[in-house]
């Protein structure tokens, strides 16, 4: 954790830094630990410690800016990397646009650092015996003999990490943020009776070190592997498809690239334009939930000291923020907003209202039945979107579903189209996203998709 003095480290490095002529000094002291332990078809595999305590400068100087880090406590020693820092940003080319954010956008309620509530106290009192016992409690190598597939390969991580981050800067910011984080990950591999080999991964984690299911793990990474048995082929064509939450960040993540300034000032965003404008389907709400206590990804402050809100980022469709940091803000002439998105939340819903479903009760096995056939995506296999036209393919996985069931599993298929269009073809939003994540998406359905055999 980070000490009282090195707190007084950092107050010290601004009063240095602005003494040696910088105009304006931003400063970051991070420290973070992890532990973990790895285990290999029921045996120890591997036992890993890493640990890294940092001070990052962010140095305005004559309208030049420069970023530096070093792992370097003393003052003395700090005091020379500093004069030599400010020497090197004044080498540099003028850049009017970097400043500091004004005072008034900057986080007020940053205090302790666990104001949010994602430090578990039981982190102070793991050890390696606990970290070993719980890995080995995942495994379930060799596993129950079954028909129809052996268990060739399990390999089971538990790992533990706490992040600590204090940020300051000349103008009287000080932020923290404080948080803990267990996991589990577990990946199975089994073989069917032709000599065919499946894979399936599943992983859980939270801020709170009894807030995951160990034992679960590997079972649900085994009915992965094992679901993906006997794949058929399909035809090419137009159908139906839900996308299970697992992997929907897939297809908002190109959103959230293409609504931040850096995208759209360098020309790179198919969301040129859009701030105001009706993009989405009425119904479909994506928000950033940035400040719900005890969440994944929830902070009061980005990198900047920039205080987050709780805001809607797409409103019943409508494209109502950028994500605008003050650099970018000045480049552009947009009002400065918080450099990233911090917890997306995208909202249930069914486009169909004569359908008798309750949104915020929404499964996904609702979406299969409401779709009645067409193909089920539990996995994307490599692809891109581009970023300028929104144009996209993607290689899937997954499943057919006829009359709301799964029929039979398919692989290496493909999806192509625009990434407005596909959007515009959404017909539900699932509440089913898990809580262990920091992007809250749940399944998706959309209309009319292309997929190649």
């Amino acid at each position: 954790m980070i000490t009282g003095h090195e707190i007084d480290i950092a107050r010290h490095c601004i009063s240095h830094a602005m003494a040696c002529g910088a105009d304006a000094v931003r400063v970051s002291i991070n420290d973070s630990t992890m532990d973990s332990c790895s285990v290999l078809n029921g045996v120890l595999d591997k036992v890993t410690h890493a640990a890294d305590r940092s001070v990052y400068l962010y140095i305005f100087a004559d309208s030049r800016y420069g970023a530096f880090s070093t792992n370097r406590m003393e003052t003395e020693e700090l005091d020379r990397f500093i004069e030599q820092a400010i020497a090197m940003v004044r080498m540099l080319e003028k850049d009017e646009c970097r400043t500091l954010p004004s005072p008034e956008r900057t986080a007020k309620d940053a205090k302790t650092g666990r104001e949010l509530g994602l430090y578990d106290a039981g982190y102070e009192t793991s050890d390696s015996d606990t970290r070993l016992a719980r890995a080995m409690a995942m495994a379930m190598y060799p596993g129950v003999p079954a028909e129809g597939y052996s268990l060739i390969s399990e390999e089971c991580e538990y790992s533990e990490s706490c992040e600590d981050n204090f940020v300051a800067d000349s103008q009287g910011f000080e932020g923290r943020h404080t948080e803990t984080c267990f996991s589990v990950f577990s990946e199975v591999t089994v073989e069917d009776p032709e000599g065919g080999k499946f894979s399936g991964f599943w992983w859980e984690s939270s801020f709170c070190k009894d807030g995951i299911d160990i034992k679960g793990c590997s079972a649900k990474a085994l009915d992965r592997a094992v679901g993906q048995i006997g794949p058929q082929k399909h035809p090419g064509g137009k159908y139906r498809m839900v996308v299970d939450t697992n992997v929907a960040t897939r297809l908002v993540s190109p959103l959230l690239t293409a609504l931040n300034a850096s995208s759209i000032q360098q020309k790179m965003s198919f969301l040129e334009d859009s701030l105001g404008e009706q993009v989405f389907p009425t119904g479909m709400t994506l928000m950033d939930l940035a400040r719900t206590p005890q969440k994944n990804g929830s902070r009061l402050f980005d990198t900047e000291g920039t205080a987050t809100t709780d805001a809607p980022i797409i409103e019943d469709g409508v494209v109502k923020q950028y994500f605008v940091n003050t650099y970018m803000a000045a480049k552009t002439g947009l009002a400065p907003t918080i450099e990233d998105i911090s917890r997306p939340c995208l909202m249930p819903f069914v486009k169909d209202k004569t359908l008798s479903y309750k949104e915020k009760e929404l499964s996904l096995k609702d979406l299969l039945e409401m779709n009645g056939s067409g193909i089920l995506v539990t996995g994307f296999n490599g692809g891109n979107c581009n970023p300028v036209t929104g144009d996209f393919s993607f290689g899937i996985e997954g499943f057919a579903f006829k009359d709301g069931k799964v029929t039979h599993p398919v692989r290496e298929m493909l999806i192509t189209g625009n990434m407005i269009q596909l959007w515009s073809s959404l017909t539900a939003v699932a509440a089913d996203a898990r809580a262990s994540v920091r992007w809250q998406i749940g399944s998706l359905a959309f209309d009319n998709v292309s997929f190649s055999a």
